[in-house]
């Protein structure tokens, strides 16, 4: 079945209530015309009504004038005319021409059926009560002339009327939005890719609501991807300047051969390294790989990092503690935590003054661990601690010392999101502090 919010029940209930208002608006609208459409005119009653004062009078003279009345009255108003007393008699001296049915005599104010397809009789009093002018409804009275016309207007205008109203609540629930989406979709195919979904459409909570913020998610990364590779095409070109400038150098200096190919090798080693970062960090944004998660125990994985680290930099181990309790279990990948905690480390290590520490420290906080790496440097200013996140950022006044391409933070910043955590900077007072927020295994 839809969701509570799907756009299904709000189209079912478009649809439930316009069927219901038809069937309700045509039955009560079609009762109320043939209601008033049974009725007499005023003009028919006002003639009516002075038949029945001719004959009140002529009553008081007799049979004789009684039958001279009906013979004009029935070269006026073809159809049968009858004179009786309050018994059904007649009061002339002929019989009753419709005795069968004076028993079904309608008066002035009653609706006339249309069920019988002869015209009704009508009873109408005389001035003194004392009888009854019996005569057959004129076909030039007839109620129900414009009947048809009413019919039509209410089983074909109104429906029509109504479905018209229909489309138009449904355009508002469903066509405007996709309108709107469509203009999205034009403006990113134009390269816009500032353009997002009118707030109206992304705050609904229907399937076009999420399609919406589909879309608004889709431009955003786009942007953002494309942004990223512009930058990192920027920044790659100009890295790369360095080492070819000083390439060019060496081969304009004349230098002997091994000197020229140290200087080869090693400058072509800085730009595969940098290349290599670069297309892997562009990979990452692009792909967004969600690896398998598993345990992964935090202070083993320290152990071997702390080992490489100090077999490349020639640190003691002393100087890289963990205080970190060996149950410490996280969900998380493990190649990618620990490529994700070398950056981390290798960067500590870059920027630490001689004879400093780095450690891994942590503690729980709800069914998190909160991880942080701290070094002893100089540390980094609260307006940069963001920034140092960026491809390419190296704050060298703040944090002197190595030669990084300023791709590790950022590189170890999207791994560990991939496994669902996040990774940020604070000031440690002195040095910087390297904070991971990664869920808490529990067995």
């Amino acid at each position: 079945m839809p969701g509570r919010h799907s756009l299904f029940w709000r189209l079912a209930a478009l649809l439930v209530a316009f069927c219901l208002l038809v069937i309700f608006l045509i039955g009560s609208w079609g009762r109320w015309i043939d209601q008033q459409t049974s009725y007499l005119s005023d003009e028919a009653r006002q003639v009516l009504r002075g038949y029945a004062g001719e004959a009140a009078r002529v009553a008081r003279e007799g049979p004789e004038a009684v039958d001279a009345f009906l013979r004009d009255l029935r070269s006026r108003e073809p159809g049968a005319v009858d004179l009786v007393d309050e018994n059904l008699q007649s009061l002339g001296s002929r019989p009753l021409i419709e005795s069968r049915r004076l028993t079904f005599l309608r008066g002035l104010e009653w609706p006339m059926s249309r069920r019988n397809p002869d015209l009704p009789l009508l009873s109408l009093p005389l001035a003194d009560e004392r009888g009854y002018l019996v005569i057959q409804l004129p076909e030039r009275f007839r109620p129900w002339r414009y009947r048809v016309l009413y019919k039509a207007a209410v089983q074909y205008l109104i429906p029509a009327g109504l479905a018209l109203l229909f489309c138009i609540g449904l355009y508002r629930v469903l066509i405007a939005p996709l309108a709107r989406l469509r203009e999205l979709a034009n403006a990113l195919h134009a390269d816009n890719l500032e353009a997002r979904v009118d707030p109206a459409v992304a705050r609904r909570s229907d399937e076009l609501g999420e399609l919406g913020r589909a879309f608004d998610h889709m431009a955003g990364r786009l942007e953002d991807s494309l942004g990223l590779q512009r930058q990192l095409l920027r920044d790659l070109s100009h890295e790369l300047r360095t080492p070819l400038s000083r390439l060019q150098v060496a081969g304009e200096a004349g230098l002997n051969g091994t000197e020229l190919e140290e200087r080869l090798l090693r400058e072509v080693g800085v730009m595969r390294a940098l290349i290599d970062s670069t297309l892997e960090l562009a990979w990452m944004d692009t792909e967004r790989p969600q690896p398998p998660l598993e345990p992964v125990a935090v202070a083993s994985l320290w152990e071997i990092l702390r080992e490489d680290a100090c077999f490349e930099s020639g640190w003691n181990p002393r100087r890289l503690p963990c205080r970190l309790p060996p149950d410490c279990l996280v969900w998380g990948h493990l190649n990618s935590l620990a490529r994700a905690l070398e950056n981390i480390l290798r960067n500590a290590i870059r920027h630490s003054p001689e004879g400093g520490c780095v450690c891994l420290d942590g503690r729980i906080e709800d069914d998190h661990w909160l991880l942080w790496v701290e070094d002893q440097g100089p540390g980094v200013p609260e307006s940069d601690l963001e920034r140092i996140f960026q491809p390419f950022t190296r704050l060298n006044a703040a944090r002197p010392g190595g030669d990084g391409f300023g791709l590790g933070l950022a590189i170890a910043r999207r791994l560990v999101c991939q496994q669902g955590g996040r990774l940020w900077a604070e000031y440690g007072r002195p040095g910087l502090r390297m904070v991971l927020r990664l869920k808490m295994y529990t067995s």
